[in-house]
Parts: C-alpha cells; structure tokens; sequence
C-alpha cells in the first residue's frame, strides 16, 4: 500500500521536536525554523489536557521545558496555556500546528492514551491525514488509533510498527499481518546502549516486510553517514544544519524541496 506521508524520493531528513538545538523544542518557532532551513518533516508529540485540549508537547508534565509545573492530563488548557516552553514561548495547539504548516508532513508520537480521541479529531477536522504518520510506544495506542481511523476516513493512514513488532523484527519474527494493519514504518533508535541498532541487516529485514526505517535521534554526523550507508529511510536529528550538510554531501539534499 503507498502511503502520501512517505511519497519522497530519498531518505527523509526529520527535524526532531523542530530541531531543538537552534530554538525551544516543539515550539512555533521551531518548527518556523525547520521549514526555513527547508524541512518538508517535522517529528512532534501529542499530549492532551485534562479537558481534551490537543497540544503538540513531549513530557507529561511541564516542569522540564516550561516556567510551570504540573501533570498535563490533570490541569485545563486554561491554566496550561500560561505556560511558556524555556520560558518565552507558549505551547502550540497541535491544530494550529497543522493548519500554520499545510505543506509540511508531521510525525507524531501519542505520548499518553488521553491523546488518542483528541488526535482523531484533529486530523478528522484539517483533514490531515495523508500528511502525518502517528507513532507511539505504546502498541494499545496504536492499535486504538488504527481501529478508529477508518469511522473518520477512508484514505490510508500511515502508522509506525509497535515496540512489539519492532523487537520481533530484530530477532527476525515474523510480521506477515504488518502491512495490512497500516503499518508503514519501523522507527528505531539508531543505537541501543553502545550497540548499534539500525545496522544494514535490520533495514534489509524491514524492508523484506515492506516497512521504511527511520532512525532517532541522530545528532553526530558521523553516525548519520553510517546510517546512510546501512540503507536507512530517514533520520531524525536535533541538529538541522548537520544533518542538511551531510544530505547535501551525498547528493541528496534537493530531495527535500516541496
């Protein structure tokens, strides 16, 4: 099945949170950055308040990344909405975020079960779903989502294979039922410890299943070449500029214009 979220031609460059390390992660200014240093793939994260407030945040509290505290799924979007990541900028409504960026693919990671119906509705409203790939560590969150996607739409929906298939992919199991469940994608750290994870074998194996590789978080260029070289279908990176400089070395980097 093609899926519109993986229609690129070469390996995809993903800007992690934005790419955290030239302003606050998952904030709109991030992601402005990324489009401006010409992402066409932002990964970001679903969180949702206590009264269903989708936003586009990582941490199920607030205390790492913003000037308040507090677990999201016990607080209202009022009280969330006055806190500012790194202390400047406000927390985006993953809605806003869509509609801000239309010509922009998002990979979205459901951090906690609350997300899933907000996340439904989201996508169900902007009519998003040909242009995100939801993943998750969590195979029942995944699962929830692709049972339902279908009642909201009938265009296929790209999702990321669970931390289960992941680790019977590793050990070569089997995945014959993967592409029918939607499951377009491994998504894998690209280490494990101090062993490699997305080696030459594992991306051959995936892709014997018919599921794209992308790695995470990849900051070290080094480490993005070997990756490259293992064949993988993406990386995601903190470090925009890095990762376009070695994209651009290989020839690929054109790849990425809308």
């Amino acid at each position: 099945m093609r899926y519109a979220f993986l229609d690129h031609d070469g390996p995809i460059p993903f800007a992690h949170r934005g790419g955290k390390k030239g302003a606050p992660e998952n904030s709109l200014t991030a992601f402005q950055r990324a489009v401006d240093h010409g992402y066409r793939y932002i990964e970001t994260d679903a969180q949702a308040t206590a009264d269903g407030v989708l936003l586009a945040f990582h941490d199920p509290t607030l205390g790492r990344v913003t000037d308040r505290r507090g677990r999201l799924s016990k607080l209202p979007y009022s009280t969330v909405s006055a806190a500012k990541i790194g202390g400047t900028e406000p927390i985006p409504l993953l809605e806003d975020v869509l509609g801000q960026f239309p010509g922009t693919r998002f990979n979205i990671d459901i951090k906690d079960r609350p997300a899933i119906t907000p996340l439904i509705r989201v996508l169900h409203r902007t009519k998003a779903w040909n242009r995100v790939c939801i993943t998750s560590f969590s195979g029942r969150r995944l699962a929830q989502l692709r049972a339902r996607a279908p009642l909201f739409t009938r265009e296929p929906v790209c999702t990321a294979l669970g931390p289960g298939g992941i680790a019977a992919l590793r050990v070569g199991g089997g995945l014959a039922r993967a592409a029918a469940e939607g499951v377009a994608c491994a998504q894998i750290p690209y280490n494990l410890g101090p062993l490699p994870f997305a080696t030459a074998e594992f991306v051959a194996r995936a892709h014997a299943h018919g599921l794209a590789v992308h790695a995470w978080t990849v900051n070290e260029t080094a480490t993005m070449e070997r990756l490259l070289d293992a064949g993988v279908d993406g990386i995601m990176t903190d470090d925009l500029t890095a990762l376009r400089e070695v994209m651009t070395g290989r020839g690929l980097w054109n790849a990425v214009a809308p």
